[in-house]
Order: C-alpha cells, then structure tokens, then sequence
C-alpha cells in the first residue's frame, strides 16, 4: 500500500479571485467553533499547486491534473478530519482578534515575504511555510518565467519554495504546550502550516478561517502599507485596481479612491497612444533612410 501524501502536498499558490467571506460576529464566550465540513475551502482548489507529496495509488505517465486532484482530495479528507475531531481548532478573524488581545495565546503569522510586507499584525510572530522562490538557478529561471506568463504578471503571484525548516523554526521559539493561532492570507496555507505542527506534537492549535483576506481592519492591530484585505494581491490586475478586493475597498473609500485608479488606466492609453504614433512616424523615417 503506497504511503499517504505528506504534510507538505502545501498550498503553493491562492488565487485572489474575490474576497473571503466577511467574519462572523464576536461570540461571548471566545470559544472556538467547530467548523463543519462544508466550510472548508472548495472552488479556490483549483489554486492548490503540489509541492513534492506522493498520492497514493497513482501510475506512472497519469496525468498531472488526475494527480493534483488527488491530492487535493486527500489533503481536505485530512485537513476536516483534524477539524471535526476538534485537533485543531476554527476561530473566525474576529474571534482572533479579540483571543490574541485578550489572553496569552500567540499568533503565527505563516504567509510569504511578499505579502507579510504588506501588512501584519503587530506583535505576530513571521515564519513561513513557503516563501517567495529568490533562487537564479536555470531549473528556478524557468519555473519563474512559467509561472510568470502563465499569469503572474496579471495577478503578481511569484513562484514559491517550502520552507523545509518550517517545524524546526517553530520548535525553537515555542513549546509544544503553546496554544498558537496559526493565520495566513486566504485561510489554506495555515491549515496546511496546522497539519505539520500537530503532525510535529503541538496540540493547542487554533485556525484562522478566511486567513487575514477575511478580517476587518478592527479585527486586528495593524502594521503595514496595505489594509489585510489587499495583501495578498499584485501583478497588473493591483496596478489598475481591476481586483475583487479593490473593487470592495473601492465601495468603501469612495470617488477618490476610483479616481487613483482611472488616472493610472488614462495615463496608461496615453502612453500606449503615444508609442503608436510614434512608431507610425519613425517607419516612414527608416525606410527613408534604408532607400539612400
């Protein structure tokens, strides 16, 4: 029997296709929900890439989309497994908030470089699961560019590496009796981060349902550039404000938020308008020369 996919079949990539569901409202008692199967995340699948964990039962030559659908399913079996036998816990943004302000419990923040940048939680302690990939080999080159015209440049996902030191680096700045929130942008990476350390013999582990994607600027104290919702965004799509996020940010913050963004589309035709005519004007002019 071939063995089960290990903990690090991770979410390597989340497509910022919309923003999480907004966070329920604060219960009374700050205890932990259950949460039930069918809020585990479903269609954002399609963004879980693997990162080197053998399915089992698959054949030599299957293809790759029948494997990664696999281990897709074996990782939501496992991961709401763990959540209905209560082994790791559910807290919405919220719920978050108010436990890491309000007691000794501590917040793991496992999100990559590139978007804890953008905003954090002040008094969160950063280590990633996976980080950005900062390799210039020609293997990681290639990735890279991959992953580059297959999308990152509209949407500013950048290829990712497991931080294979993940548990090592936990172990050493916490004891395995701390009871840990573990949050990330989108809600799966920390699930992810959650199986490894409880895998690793924590047993007081909390997980952030929505990631920070989900929370309200009031939920937390923020430091950063960016509000949460926006961190987890790049590429173009950031650059003209054509994301789902910035579309709701826009609801928000009114005219002259759009207007930033109108301003930069305008500019934009302008500049392309302008390297048009230019070209029209510099053809005549080298043929003009290439005729002498």
């Amino acid at each position: 029997m071939a063995a089960p996919p290990s903990p690090l079949g991770l979410a390597r990539r989340v497509s910022g296709a919309g923003a999480a569901t907004p966070a329920a409202a604060w219960s009374s008692s700050c205890r932990p929900r259950r949460l039930r199967p069918r809020l585990l995340p479903s269609k954002r699948w399609s963004g879980v890439v693997r990162m080197g964990a053998a399915v089992g039962g698959e054949q030599e030559g299957e293809d790759e989309e029948v494997k990664l659908a696999k281990e897709m399913a074996a990782a939501r079996r496992r991961w709401e497994t763990l959540i209905r036998e209560q082994k790791i816990k559910t807290l919405t943004p919220r719920e978050a908030g108010y436990t890491f302000k309000l007691t000794d419990k501590v917040l793991l923040d496992v999100r990559p470089s590139n978007e804890r940048q953008k905003a954090w939680v002040k008094g969160s302690t950063w280590i990633p699961v996976f980080d950005v990939d900062t390799s210039f080999d020609l293997g990681g080159a290639g990735k890279k560019f991959t992953n580059y015209v297959m999308g990152g440049w509209w949407s500013g996902s950048s290829t990712m590496t497991v931080n294979k030191n993940f548990v090592q680096q936990v172990e050493e700045k916490f004891s395995k009796d701390t009871d840990i929130i573990v949050v990330c942008q989108k809600g799966l990476r920390s699930l992810a981060a959650c199986e490894q350390l409880y895998g690793a013999g924590f047993q007081n582990l909390f997980w952030v349902q929505g990631g920070l994607e989900a929370a309200e600027e009031e939920d937390f104290e923020r430091e950063g550039p960016q509000p949460f919702k926006l961190a987890g965004i790049g590429g173009v799509s950031e650059f003209f404000g054509w994301t789902d996020q910035q579309r709701a940010q826009a609801v928000k913050e009114g005219l002259g938020y759009r207007l930033i963004f109108t301003g930069r589309l305008v500019g934009a035709l302008v500049l392309v308008d302008a390297l048009f005519l230019g070209a029209q004007r510099i053809g005549p002019l080298l043929q003009e020369l290439q005729s002498r």
